[in-house]
């Protein structure tokens, strides 16, 4: 027996790896034979293009009613078009079509502020009394600020901006390296202020939305270098937008620091007196000049001339105002640790949405910074029983297609499909929303060679084209 067990310890293992060798080589031949190698990515979903009938976009004007209190243009054509709903004076429903604009500005805004280094935050709008008090602002502020007492008695306010609570951030990290600098924080969120007389919809509100970014550096040269360098990529931004813009020296106001630039749409609505100078371009706002001033102090030969603007950004050099007060400190060179230079920059997210419609449309129709046009394109079918009923599935079949096989144009079709009502009515609501592009379906749709009649809002330009021509054209649209 004691034989018998020595020569089962001596060859089962060896026997038993043999069959488990078989086994295996057995399992992989039939992994090879069933399975793929490789992962099969998975394609894209087909979306059906959004419904004209379908979309939330309640009109608070009815045809013809000039808006009694409506001061400006933007405020009446974003109502009229149920971009947005009225809700507490100066407090408004950002509606689905306003939003999906504003989403794209806020993709345009994260695309320039990445590209200068900038980092996405999220900061409480409730803040804490003690950290204005620290500052020195909470008196400062006056009747703007929303203040309110929780249940314990303690002092809050709604934030107008965030300078205190970033910096009290920043101060919280004890062991910054010089090496980390410069750091700029950003968020986009909603801010309050108690405006006394909320006016011209989105331009002059007490609850909007507002890009506002904080800079840390090692010294006051590495952070006028941040400064230029965001004030530069603020102007890309307005580029991008094609809008017109000027960049004009600024007070401080109560953010306070050294310098500060305020970027202004030219707008006869604007409330901004600003003063320009024809022969070498200094550009300032008046409150920051000598009453009465006409000569241009920077080219000393240049008249300034008097303009009015819509203020839709605004930046400061803060230096130590804030980083002092709340003991804001990084480790130097020198592993010494050193007060950080500060600089903040803000963008009126909402008041470049309604500043872009004021200065860029008409009287009666939206014209959109192409960019964040909420939809590229509108197809129109047919009139439900005319002689071209039979491209109405040639419409649905365009839409689906344009938005599903063009990359840039995924999401960015819509079809009006209130074929109940005549083509010439559904135009009409196509230019007052002010889509860039316009393609109406009709009875050439149905020839041996269909073609296409596409509508260039903001050329007022009329072309038929192929679907090939068509697509060509609609492929080089540049999206966000």
């Amino acid at each position: 027996m004691e034989v018998f067990m020595h020569h089962c310890d001596r060859k089962l293992p060896a026997l038993l790896s043999r069959t488990l060798f078989k086994a295996l080589k057995r399992s992989h031949i039939k992994c090879a034979i069933h399975t793929s190698p490789l992962v099969p990515v998975p394609s894209k979903p087909t979306i059906p293009p959004p419904l004209v009938s379908r979309l939330f976009q309640p009109s608070n004007l009815r045809e013809g009613q000039d808006g009694g209190d409506l001061t400006c243009r933007s405020q009446r054509l974003m109502l009229q078009t149920g971009l947005i709903h009225p809700s507490n004076p100066g407090c408004f429903y950002y509606l689905p079509v306003a939003l999906r604009s504003m989403e794209k500005l806020v993709r345009l805004i994260d695309e320039e502020m990445h590209a200068i280094g900038g980092q996405k935050v999220d900061m409480p709008a409730l803040c804490s009394a003690e950290l204005w008090k620290k500052s020195g602002r909470w008196e400062l502020m006056g009747k703007e600020m929303f203040r309110l007492l929780d249940r314990h008695n303690a002092e809050y306010c709604l934030g107008p901006t965030h300078e205190e609570a970033v910096t009290e951030l920043f101060a919280s990290q004890t062991t910054i390296s010089y090496k980390k600098l410069p750091l700029l924080l950003y968020q986009v969120t909603r801010k309050f202020r108690d405006e006394q007389k909320p006016k011209f919809g989105l331009l002059r509100g007490r609850e909007f939305y507002m890009k506002d970014m904080y800079s840390f550096d090692i010294n006051e040269e590495a952070a006028l270098h941040t400064y230029h360098s965001v004030c530069q990529s603020y102007g890309r931004i307005f580029d991008r937008l094609g809008l017109k813009w000027v960049q004009v020296q600024a007070a401080t106001g109560n953010i306070g620091g050294t310098l500060s630039h305020e970027f202004q749409l030219p707008a006869d609505i604007g409330e901004d007196q600003l003063l320009v100078c024809g022969n070498c371009g200094f550009s300032a706002n008046i409150e920051t000049m000598e009453p009465g001033q006409t000569e241009c102090s920077q080219c000393k030969t240049g008249t300034l001339c008097e303009s009015k603007g819509i203020e839709v950004g605004h930046t400061f050099y803060l230096g130590r105002k804030y980083s002092q007060a709340f003991k804001a400190l990084f480790i130097n060179a020198s592993n010494v640790p050193a007060v950080a230079e500060m600089g903040c920059f803000g963008l009126g997210v909402t008041r470049i949405l309604a500043a872009s419609i004021e200065v860029m449309s008409s009287e009666d129709a939206i014209c959109w910074p192409g960019l964040i046009a909420p939809y590229q394109v509108c197809v129109l079918p047919p009139k439900k029983g005319s002689k071209a009923n039979e491209a109405t599935q040639v419409a649905e079949e365009l839409a689906q297609s344009l938005g599903n096989s063009l990359p840039n144009l995924r999401g960015e079709v819509v079809l009006d499909d209130r074929v109940q009502m005549t083509i010439g009515k559904r135009l009409k609501d196509a230019k007052i929303l002010g889509y860039p592009y316009v393609v109406v379906v009709g009875q050439k749709a149905l020839e041996d060679l269909p073609s296409f009649e596409v509508i260039c809002q903001q050329s007022g330009e009329t072309m038929f084209l192929s679907k090939d021509g068509l697509v060509d054209l609609l492929s080089k649209v540049e999206t966000i």
